[in-house]
């Protein structure tokens, strides 16, 4: 994901299906909404993948972590998660049927300890090995059959923005939008307390990544009475490797080792302690104090104009990664004068990418013209190099113009106005800045910028409480399905109230085909759709960038620039 042709092949060879995110969302500039938006900084700086113990290293007494988060997890409900923050959060405290293998990015045995596979490819047994809760109580199917429910739930207090996940599930989705009232209908069976049957409608080649996904991570039965279970630290019962120990709302959170997990020997950290700082300077200088042992997205943030001279000062704990992930700004379709297809893509063809890229993010990033970032595999190959995204639109200012004049012309309005919104990040308000500035001395535009933290931002959004925003979404699996259903109609992360049958019924017909060749030319229509309609505006194609101090070890950065802090521990220094 950076200017080089090798980097990005490199990219290519190493990607493999595996969760995120959140495709996730974040808050950062790596953020969208989006698990899968992310909360990671407008560089999405990233963490270096730094290895496992070995017989010659000698571990620190004291194996407790410290992290900055730019952003507080918006939630600690698995079921209610779709940003980066939460993502890196829960996978300490969750674990599900599969985990992602943090060398190969395949799926490999978690809760499940082995499952077999119907020759047709739908259904799904698993075999639980004995796992316990953190309150000492084992793990079963029913956590599961449970967990699952929530999400589908129609009835729901609030809906899981992730539900369309579990739609691959046979009669999850007539569950979810209430034609279905007995969820013993769907395909969801638990056989015994360690034996679940999963029965899928379609074969579906990533299902197993997706299980990793915390969408699909177990919660325990008590939260059912209990509402308000996700925002208090004693009320929750978790199964990864770590516990929720302290949480002070906006300024940190802290997890210790889980003795019940069932790897825990496994778990070399003792605890991590996470400050809650939204400041890239701030993070910075502590990490140069040596307060911090790491610092960068996707869930911390390096300031934009620093990277060029950390890169220099620090070479051995310096580290850009491309990921696969995408910076955007996104508009409230449903609101005027944004209904109009013209006015959007007047604003995509007048913004100039490459010196946002050269003088403000610094991060190698590649200018974006499609939705769809490189490193994604699509029949047999990376979706990007066979459908190129420069058949979409270009940089045209005079087009612009153009395309603009008749925009406002057919809604009866003489000049444009708006407020564009980015949650907190000093690398989200420069691009705005930037982005605000040349939208005003190309096309005339006067646009007012509005900064909101990150749980109200993600809030706004989801109510269309925004005309355009900012935008950023990484991989929940390797595929290009993680990026073109969301746009579905009522999709749980389509915040832009695009709908369109059309591309509906694209999206279903790549869902039902085991066919490769039939589901990519599916994928291309679908995006050529939603580009040609200009719901969302690329920016540029994320890279990660982040320094880690030499002693830490045993964090992983995956394709889709999700950290891995699990396996993490820190060497004598």
């Amino acid at each position: 994901m950076k200017k080089s042709k090798s980097l990005l092949l490199m990219i290519a060879l190493v990607l493999v299906i595996g969760t995120v995110l959140a495709g996730c969302g974040g808050n950062n500039a790596n953020n969208g909404k989006n698990a899968s938006p992310t909360n990671a900084p407008a560089d999405n700086a990233g963490n270096k993948n730094t290895g496992n113990a070995t017989g010659d290293e000698k571990l620190a007494a004291d194996q407790t972590l410290k992290i900055n988060l730019s952003s507080e997890p918006p939630t600690f409900d698995p079921q209610q998660a779709q940003d980066s923050t939460s993502n890196a959060i829960l996978k300490l405290l969750y674990e599900g049927l599969t985990r992602q293998n943090a060398e190969t990015g395949q799926a490999e045995e978690g809760i499940a300890e082995s499952w077999e596979i119907s020759p047709d490819g739908k259904v799904y047994t698993f075999k639980l090995r004995d796992a316990k809760w953190s309150n000492g109580e084992p793990v079963t199917a029913k956590d599961f059959a449970f967990a699952w429910q929530r999400v589908l739930d129609p009835n729901a207090e609030q809906a899981a923005p992730y539900a369309y996940q579990l739609f691959y599930i046979k009669g999850a989705k007539e569950f979810n939008e209430g034609k279905i009232t007995d969820f013993s209908q769907v395909g969801v069976k638990v056989v015994d307390d360690k034996t679940l049957e999963v029965t899928l409608t379609n074969p579906t080649p990533y299902f197993l990544g997706l299980l990793s996904f915390y969408t699909y991570y177990p919660v325990h039965s008590s939260v059912a009475n209990d509402p308000k279970w996700a925002t208090k630290v004693e009320t929750q019962i978790t199964n990864g490797p770590f516990t929720l120990s302290e949480w002070t709302t906006g300024q940190s959170l802290a997890v210790v080792k889980n003795p019940s997990y069932y790897a825990a020997d496994q778990i070399k950290a003792a605890g991590i302690n996470f400050s809650i700082v939204n400041s890239g300077a701030t993070e910075l200088l502590s990490y140069k104090n040596g307060e911090l042992d790491r610092a960068g997205g996707p869930i911390g943030e390096i300031p934009t104009e620093q990277l060029p001279i950390v890169e220099k000062e620090f070479p051995k704990e310096f580290a850009r990664k491309g990921i696969s992930s995408v910076y955007y700004y996104q508009f409230n379709v449903t609101e005027k004068p944004f209904t109009n297809a013209k006015i959007r893509r007047a604003l995509a063809m007048a913004i100039q990418r490459q010196p946002i890229i050269d003088n403000i993010t610094l991060g190698g990033q590649l200018p974006a013209f499609g939705y769809v970032p490189p490193g994604i595999q699509s029949n047999e190959k990376e979706y990007r190099a066979q459908v190129a995204d420069s058949q979409y639109f270009s940089e045209d200012l005079e087009g612009a113009k153009k395309l603009l004049a008749e925009g406002l012309k057919e809604e009866g309005l003489d000049k444009l106005s708006f407020s564009l919104t980015y949650n907190t990040s000093e690398g989200h308000q420069k691009i705005a800045v930037a982005i605000a500035d040349m939208w005003k001395k190309n096309l005339g535009v006067e646009v007012k910028l509005e900064n909101k933290e990150w749980g109200v931002f993600i809030k706004d959004k989801q109510n269309k409480n925004y005309q355009v925003a900012r935008a950023g979404w990484s991989a929940d699996f390797n595929d290009p399905m993680t990026y073109l259903d969301m746009w579905v109609t009522g999709g749980g992360n389509n915040d832009t109230g695009y709908s369109n049958p059309a591309y509906d019924k694209l999206i279903d017909e790549a869902k039902k085909s085991s066919d490769n060749a039939v589901r990519q030319e599916k994928f291309a229509a679908a995006e050529k759709m939603i580009m040609d309609d200009m719901i969302v505006i690329p920016i540029y194609y994320y890279t990660n960038n982040s320094l880690t101090k030499e002693y830490l070890k045993g964090v992983t950065l995956d394709f889709s620039g999700a950290i891995d802090l699990t396996r993490a521990y820190l060497l004598e220094h």
